[in-house]
């Protein structure tokens, strides 16, 4: 456990941008197809995550708020990972009960450990007080959801899917195609209706003025 802690402290970039997750991790949720499998990954990462905070509070060390800071923002992104596998899982009809067993056990266990951190308030905490919270509050909606009636659950992600996709269809743009066709069409009628304002010629004749 002392390697796996000591490798995200090394891994953990200090940037505003990084990715929630090792370049090993990334790996590993790549080669995970199936959805239990990726589930169970995601469950061990999230609570290696709570395993480096509860360490790094025990031992008072200068600059420990920011690694402290980050993992909480990570492991927060891990369960909204979770999340996602979980609906997409559910749309697709794929099995996710096991996994969700591995994601159960372990934000039982995290809760309490974060709960635990936030009530001992730390010296630092202020630096990382904000994350603390969404990643309580995370896991209890995470854990909530995790333990729900999958039927229930696929249903509410169906209904979700389709009311997002109906907002996108309604902020798009027109079709390019559609939208040429459509300004044609006005060009055309603006043709017609010029041509029709404009007074009609005499037909040519071969009569000289004055002749009948």
């Amino acid at each position: 456990m002392k390697n796996v802690l000591w490798c995200l402290l090394l891994a953990a970039p200090l940037c505003a941008q990084r990715d929630f997750l090792t370049a090993d991790e990334i790996d590993q949720i790549k080669e995970a197809q199936e959805p239990v499998e990726r589930l169970k990954l995601y469950a061990k990462f999230a609570q290696q995550r709570v395993d480096l905070v509860q360490s790094l509070v025990a031992k008072e060390k200068a600059g420990r708020s920011i690694l402290i800071h980050d993992a909480l923002e990570d492991y927060s992104k891990i369960l909204d990972a979770i999340d996602d596998v979980t609906d997409d899982a559910l749309l697709r009809k794929l099995e996710v009960k096991l996994g969700l067993s591995a994601v159960v056990a372990a934000e039982k266990h995290t809760l309490p450990v974060l709960q635990k951190i936030q009530g001992s308030q730390p010296k630092d905490v202020s630096r990382y007080d904000f994350a603390l919270k969404q990643a309580i509050e995370t896991t209890e909606d995470s854990l909530e959801a995790s333990q729900q009636d999958l039927g229930q659950r696929g249903k509410a992600a169906e209904a979700r899917e389709a009311r997002e996709k109906k907002e996108l269809e309604e902020l798009s743009p027109p079709d390019a195609k559609a939208a040429a066709e459509k300004e044609a069409a006005a060009e055309k009628q603006a043709a017609e209706e010029k041509q029709a304002d404009q007074p009609k010629r005499k037909a040519p004749t071969l009569k000289r003025p004055g002749e009948k």
